[in-house]
């Protein structure tokens, strides 16, 4: 399937976006690792019942990428500076990882803008061993200044045991996305920084909206501690654990995902 990209301002940025589909809008937040395309299977799932959009991050992907400092809360600032541009009064979410650690930030800023969320793999913050494995991989990417060095030090922690041993086709194909980035270290570097400064923990029962908590059982940064934050600390939430899967659960176990996911939305879509 061939895209068309657009981009749109935000502040002093632009965002490379993706706009398709027809319906009831969903905005999906891709996280720390890659860019949207990482979304493109569930897009092609989605857009025949809905508007989907889907975006780089600032500091990803074709999104502008600058060495500074930078906060999921900034990142909130960016999309909803996107949603503006799409005159979009509200939206579904769905994050995933960092992505629905900015999900929260929006809920909690604008309520009104968000119906409701599908938190993938995600935080309110992250415990000790995420912390760990995040900056084991930004000092990685940092000591080796490669791409490709950090792929191959870092896909384990994405897959299972199972997957890992058993579907090698997978762990290349992983390895080859995040081998292959062209953005900016730096940029990567700052936004690994703001997942691990990332704390809503106290403020989750603030955000009424429905929840849908999606985790792998197996992941070891958004662990079943970080997990278990969401759950218990989001008032309006359901879980679903995806039982021998990991951080990248959206690709191992893909059609139970996009399933769970089409028909959360088809719930919470106004009538």
């Amino acid at each position: 399937m061939t895209y068309e990209f657009q981009i749109a301002p935000a502040g002093d940025y632009k965002l490379r976006y993706l706009d398709v589909g027809q319906g009831p809008a969903v905005l999906l937040i891709h996280g720390l690792a890659g860019d949207c395309a990482g979304w493109f299977p569930l897009i092609e799932a989605l857009r025949d019942r809905h508007r989907v959009i889907a975006f780089d991050n600032r500091g990803a992907g074709q999104s502008t990428q600058i060495d500074e400092p930078i906060t999921t809360a900034d990142l909130a600032g960016d999309t909803f500076a996107l949603l503006d541009h799409l005159n979009l009064e509200s939206v579904q979410v769905v994050g995933r990882s960092m992505g629905g650690a900015v999900a929260q930030i929006m809920a909690l800023q604008a309520p009104e803008r968000i119906r409701s969320m599908v938190l993938c793999a995600s935080f309110a913050k992250l415990d000790p061993l995420g912390v760990r494995v995040l900056t084991i991989m930004r000092e990685v990417l940092e000591w080796r200044g490669s791409w490709q060095d950090h792929a191959r030090h870092s896909v384990h922690y994405f897959l299972s045991p199972d997957s890992f041993n058993c579907r090698p086709e997978m762990v290349t194909r992983i390895e080859s996305l995040i081998g292959g980035e062209s953005r900016l270290q730096e940029a990567y570097s700052h936004q690994n920084r703001a997942c691990v400064a990332h704390d809503t923990v106290a403020r989750l029962p603030q955000i009424r909206q429905p929840v849908l908590v999606l985790a792998g059982a197996q992941d070891p940064i958004a662990s079943a501690v970080a997990t278990g934050q969401l759950s218990t600390g989001l008032p309006n939430s359901e879980t679903v654990l995806f039982e021998n899967a990991s951080h990248f659960f959206l690709l191992e176990q893909q059609a139970r995902f996009h399933g769970l996911v089409a028909q959360w939305l088809q719930r919470h879509s106004p009538a």
